[in-house]
């Protein structure tokens, strides 16, 4: 049987670990919180991660429901941001301190993995090979993976969005779910330290699915899991699905965290977007990652996954001492560190390439 086949197989089959997920699911939002704080104190201690974020492009050749750069939407201004622009911003960056730097973007038929390897090879040695680089640039093949990791790409990051195959299918245009995870696959075969997540509250997600998205990332064993709530954009086909609040989504990184103690998890700018203390929230349960946006202010408001996005006319640099103080205000505080997940550092023996 192929991998990708075992785990859609896994997701289907009864087992102690989707048994204790389903215990957990029942539980309170606050007896979650409190066992996932304890979680994160026990790996991570009161210390949160940042990621410069960089969009450098929202074109898109996919044509996802739910996603506000979606290929048929006609109202988005689109932009490509070029390689001198894509490192002014990291040099910025890394004068300020960070380490991890995250360039994420659609699948932009003008950014092939060679491209993209250029300029991971760019940033590293412009940065000393101090620094860590994120790539969330959507599918592609195996041989991809492998040029952009010997590239010194460290990490890649693709969500999986619903680990139910019916949804997935219908969602993203006919593309399987088995492919997401083959594609996943095969970037820990690359060597990444590797990424995915979901968005909650879907339409046509039940509590069954979001069983099934739990237990499809601790069958991954993931190193960074982002996950957040789904919002409805104006210009998708999903424009009048319903809005949930956001204590799905609490749930669900509370217990991200007790069964995946060691996993990186971010608090989501959509979480913020949705309440303004989402990210706090977040930190609560179990998040340890933020990700300011260091996208050019010109271009934020063109990459609009979903409306009402917190941070469009800021400076993401003149944002993290904003950050620092929302991070305090939770008894946690900002490092500026690499921030390698625990998964990855025990799977690979505390090997770093950075």
């Amino acid at each position: 049987m192929n991998r990708a086949d075992f785990f859609l197989a896994q997701l289907d089959e009864d087992s102690p670990v989707k048994d204790y997920i389903r215990e957990l699911w029942a539980l309170s939002l606050d007896k979650l919180k409190s066992m996932a704080d304890d979680a994160c104190k026990n790996t991570y201690g009161d210390e949160v991660y940042l990621r410069g974020l960089i969009e450098y492009t929202n074109v898109c050749r996919m044509d996802c429901l739910y996603c506000g750069i979606r290929k048929s939407n006609d109202k988005v201004n689109r932009y490509r941001l070029d390689e001198d622009s894509i490192l002014a911003a990291v040099e910025e960056g890394y004068g300020r301190g960070f380490r991890t730097f995250v360039l994420q973007g659609g699948e932009d038929p003008e950014w092939p993995a060679e491209r993209l390897a250029r300029l991971v090879a760019k940033i590293k040695e412009l940065c000393n090979y101090e620094v860590a680089v994120t790539l969330s640039s959507g599918l592609m093949t195996k041989d991809d993976y492998v040029i952009l990791r010997d590239a010194g790409a460290d990490r890649y990051l693709m969500r999986f969005e619903t680990a139910d195959s019916k949804l997935h299918e219908r969602l993203r245009g006919g593309i399987s779910l088995r492919r997401r995870i083959q594609a996943l696959l095969d970037m820990r075969d690359a060597g990444f330290e590797l990424g995915s997540g979901f968005m909650c509250g879907l339409p046509g997600e039940d509590d069954e699915v979001m069983l099934k998205n739990l237990y499809l990332c601790k069958l991954l064993e993931l190193d960074m899991i982002g996950i957040g709530p789904f919002i409805p954009h104006p210009d998708t086909p999903l424009k009048d699905a319903p809005q949930l609040g956001l204590e799905r989504t609490l749930k669900a990184e509370a217990i991200l965290r007790i069964i995946l103690p060691g996993a990186n998890l971010p608090a989501t700018t959509a979480a913020g977007s949705l309440q303004p203390d989402g990210r706090e929230r977040m930190l609560e349960c179990g998040a340890n990652v933020l990700m300011p946006n260091l996208t050019p202010v010109i271009h934020k408001k063109d990459y609009l996954l979903y409306p009402g996005k917190i941070c469009l006319d800021e400076d993401g640099f003149k944002c993290v001492s904003c950050l620092s103080l929302r991070v305090a205000s939770v008894g946690k505080k900002i490092v500026w560190d690499i921030g390698t997940s625990k998964n990855y550092k025990e799977r690979n023996g505390h090997v770093s390439r950075t």
